[in-house]
Order: C-alpha cells, then structure tokens, then sequence
C-alpha cells in the first residue's frame, strides 16, 4: 500500500461526495491520513451573502464535510471557473466528479492528476488501484 501521508485527493461536491457510497469512501481517505479536498464550482458563503443570498448557502456541504472529516480549509470554491485552474501543480492524486467537461479540462493539463467520473462502473474500483 502506498504510503498514505504524502496523498492528496479531491471530489466535486454536487452529484458526486453529496452520494452517500462517495462519503463513505471520502472518509475512509480522511481516516487512512490521506488528504481529502472539496473542490467545488459553487460560490463561497460570503460570496453568496454578498449578493444578499442566504446566509447559509453552502450549509449542506458543511453538513458533509464536518460528517466525513474534510476540513473546512480542505474546501475550494471556483465560482463557476474550471476547476482545472486551481489543481494543476497542487499535487492531487486524483479528482472525482460528475461534470464530463471538468474532467476533460483536468485531464489535458501538464500534471499527473487523474480525473475519475463518479458516473461510470469502475470508479472506485479506479480509486483503490490508485491508493493500493
């Protein structure tokens, strides 16, 4: 088995790590050492609190997170940019996600992140490969 300190993973958060077989995974990750990230093209708290949205926009996702172990510093919000721009060169493993176009601006950048659609049969026979 890989050595578990040095690996950091991400997963969308809508359609993906809000699945329940995602959290259960997400947070045996979190409880093997591995850092676990939400990386999310929602906006942030107060990004939606300054467009005088609800107060508690995000509230479901801190639901999941705090449940499965992900820390609050371990959550990115793109605000609806690519999230290719803020993992390329950040070192992750792999990211797990819904979003077809995402995943296809992931996997042409110059890193060696694997994306990994939630959708198909293999992906977490894909993720347990990839942390053996």
């Amino acid at each position: 088995m890989k050595e578990m300190k040095n690996i950091k993973v991400s997963f969308d958060f809508d359609s993906t790590l809000d699945r329940g077989d995602v959290q259960m995974l997400a947070m045996w990750l979190v409880h093997q050492g591995i850092e676990v990230w939400i990386v999310t093209s929602r906006i942030s708290d107060d990004d939606a609190a300054f467009k005088g949205w609800t107060h508690n926009w995000n509230g479901d996702l801190w639901t999941v997170a705090d449940q499965v172990g992900i820390k609050k510093e371990n959550t990115h919000f793109t605000a609806y940019a690519n999230k290719s721009e803020f993992l390329d060169g950040k070192g992750f493993l792999f990211h797990l996600d819904d979003d077809d176009i995402e995943l296809e601006f992931i996997s042409e950048l110059d890193d060696d992140i694997i994306p990994i659609h939630v959708e198909k049969d293999d992906w977490f026979n894909k993720i347990k490969e990839l942390i053996k």
